[in-house]
């Protein structure tokens, strides 16, 4: 009995250890690389007519040289959603050492 509850404890040690080292990435996952140039994103024509606003998270893997890889979008309106990512996906960023993760809102207003 008591071995197996000394097992026990030595199994969650090495679990909760490997856990915690598994979670911890390197520190660059996000960083906050300054913007080069930034495309406006263009008001959907559905959104102007339903006076549709609000704000799209998108998130963009952002190659060493700057351009954009890919996004994925964290929320927002879905009538905004499509915008929000064409644009995106056009900026330029600063160049860095390695690719990074970054997250950028757009903010849809009445127009």
């Amino acid at each position: 009995m008591r071995s197996s509850i000394g097992l026990v404890a030595v199994l969650l040690v090495a679990l909760t250890t490997g856990l915690v080292s598994a979670q911890s990435g390197p520190a660059s996952d996000h960083t906050e690389r300054k913007i080069v140039s930034r495309v406006a994103p263009t008001y959907p024509e559905l959104a102007r007519k339903m006076h549709i606003r609000g704000v799209v998270r998108v998130e963009a893997m952002v190659r060493p040289n700057g351009s954009v890889r890919s996004t994925r979008v964290l929320g927002g309106n879905p009538v905004l959603v499509d915008a929000a990512v064409d644009a995106v996906s056009k900026w330029k960023f600063e160049p860095a050492a390695s690719e990074t993760t970054e997250v950028v809102q757009l903010a849809f207003e009445g127009q």
